[in-house]
């Protein structure tokens, strides 16, 4: 009886081994971003977000490609002769231009394919184009901001070089050091998420997911509100003072809120473009994110081109009507 109940206990143990053993090889730790599953094909909005992404991205591009070809087609002057207004919704329009057809050729793959960018190192290109060109609109309305600030409170129009090359030294050097950087580090990759599906790596590269796309994202546009709001503030006290005051010097002021306002837009329109998701992005950290809060981060960032359009409707309006 007792070598039996010995046997049952032995047996027992035995069994027991195995199943935790079995029970532990299931689990799973993920190497990198391929490892996870596919944002939207666990909760069914995997066609939804996708055709929502590319339905945004086509009406931009288009946008994009319009307000090149009208720029420089209305104009008879010298690109480095325009204003600076002028060349900025070109640049920008470059940006979103890029951005939006790398973009769309990375959500159409993954649409049709309904798995990750393969092979890896396209998506380490797509990752490294598109980081490419949205970081350099960030950096540059926050350039843009600065001057504002600059002409509004300082009185200093900041020189942007021979060429504009200090700004797009700025705009466009930053991110390329940054993104070549993590691309040799192997930190390019599936993000998972469902606004760039090719960026920071999920796993290899979320120190840079979390801080440089999120935070820094989320602190450039705090200063660049902060700045805005103070400028609108100090343009809006000026023009009243400058209602019934004639004269070259309340000239000048009026030439400087104009050419502000202009640039201006540029800051309003980054904060709405880009302000869901830095919301998205903060909420994914927190483990949970709200429904409208995917959908407007899907829509409103890939409208970038159409947004630049509208900024360029209104200068043209407002050049226009001061001639």
């Amino acid at each position: 009886m007792a070598n039996a109940s010995m046997s049952n206990v032995s047996e027992f143990t035995s069994n027991s081994s195995d199943y935790i053993s079995n029970k532990t090889t299931k689990i799973h730790v993920p190497r990198d971003g391929y490892d996870l599953p596919l944002f939207g094909l666990e909760n069914h909005h995997f066609a939804s977000l996708h055709l929502t992404a590319l339905s945004c991205i086509s009406i931009s591009l288009t946008f994009s490609v319009i307000v090149l070809t009208l720029s420089f087609r209305n104009s008879n002057h010298r690109f480095v002769c325009w204003t600076k207004s002028e060349r900025l919704v070109v640049y920008m329009a470059i940006c979103d231009g890029v951005f939006n057809l790398t973009h769309s050729l990375e959500h159409l793959q993954i649409y049709i394919t309904k798995d990750h960018v393969r092979p890896r190192e396209l998506c380490m290109f797509y990752s490294f184009v598109i980081g490419e060109f949205i970081s350099a609109q960030m950096f540059m309305v926050n350039a843009v901001s600065i001057n504002v600030f600059s002409m509004i409170y300082l009185g200093k129009d900041i020189h942007l070089g021979k060429y504009d090359w200090k700004l797009l030294l700025y705009t466009f050097g930053i991110p390329f050091v940054v993104h070549l950087v993590s691309a040799f580090l192997g930190k390019l990759g599936s993000t998972g998420i469902s606004s760039f599906r090719c960026h920071f790596d999920a796993i290899k590269g979320v120190d840079l997911l979390v801080f440089y796309s999120t935070m820094l994202t989320f602190i450039v546009i705090v200063v660049n509100s902060v700045l805005y709001i103070a400028t609108w503030i100090r343009i809006y006290k000026e023009s009243k003072e400058l209602v019934n005051t004639l004269g070259s010097a309340a000239q000048s002021i009026k030439c400087v809120h104009k050419t502000a306002r202009n640039m201006s837009l540029f800051v309003a329109v980054f904060f709405i473009q880009w302000f869901p998701l830095a919301v998205f992005s903060i909420t994914a950290l927190l483990g949970h994110i709200p429904e409208v809060i995917m959908y407007m981060a899907i829509s409103l960032t890939n409208i970038g081109g159409v947004l630049n359009g509208m900024i360029f409707i209104i200068i043209k309006r407002r050049k226009k009507h001061h001639k």
